[in-house]
């Protein structure tokens, strides 16, 4: 295989056996893409609009080696389809712990777990001000927390599907990063974050995912109580 459909290849792997895994009748995730289908639409747009100035900035970029040449405002095709084949599969995740997990561990913590990053994230990022990844990502994710904190939304079945998937995520992020090919297919500019890699992916990078998909399940969540009262 070509070294361009690297990126794509991710993708498409992603969201591969979350999808063909939809339609499992006892737990039928397909049944609940209309709460999907906005709670994927609206963060991408935040994030999307985020990544065209980062990129313009040289905060980060992409490596054409690894990319099928198909630009959209400045971003590959695939960085596109990352902001939905990600969250995609995190969520169909957060939905089957739903029926998996009937007592969530976390439940009775997870309000601790959200002061602790909320305290720690924001503190990093009054330090680290003139880098812009850092900054831009640890506020924005201690902001959020900090609201759904004061609205009370629980996070319990949020916090344990993280923690699931932080698997996938060091095997597709690594990869993006460096691991196991000759180049990186994301470079980042080391000036704008606080230059701590784990193997070879960003610290900024589990705080970014984490800011995507709590918005990605909690809007999921939303939509879904909010389709089912209309029923």
């Amino acid at each position: 295989m070509s070294d361009k459909w690297l990126y794509l290849m991710l993708n498409l792997g992603a969201i591969s056996v979350p999808f063909l895994c939809s339609f499992y009748k006892k737990a039928n995730f397909s049944k609940t893409w209309k709460a999907l289908v906005p709670a994927i639409i609206i963060p991408a747009v935040i994030f999307i609009v985020w990544d065209v100035q980062f990129t313009k900035w040289g905060v980060w970029g992409f490596n054409p080696r690894y990319l099928s040449g198909l630009y959209f405002f400045g971003l590959p095709i695939e960085e596109w389809l990352f902001f939905i084949t990600i969250p995609y599969a995190c969520t169909f995740t957060y939905f089957a712990m739903g029926h998996l997990v009937s007592r969530p561990p976390l439940k009775p913590i997870h309000k601790i777990i959200s002061g602790l990053l909320i305290i720690s994230l924001f503190s990093i990022a009054l330090l680290n001000l003139s880098k812009a990844y850092t900054s831009t990502t640890f506020i924005s994710l201690s902001v959020l927390l900090l609201v759904l904190l004061l609205l009370d939304i629980p996070l319990e079945r949020f916090y344990l599907t993280f923690l699931i998937i932080l698997i996938p995520f060091f095997i597709i992020n690594g990869i993006l990063t460096g691991s196991f090919i000759p180049e990186e297919v994301v470079w980042y500019n080391n000036e704008e974050n606080l230059d701590i890699r784990m193997f070879t992916i960003p610290v900024e990078d589990t705080f970014y995912g984490m800011l995507l998909l709590v918005m990605n399940t909690e809007l999921y969540t939303y939509f879904q109580k909010k389709l089912a009262h209309k029923n």
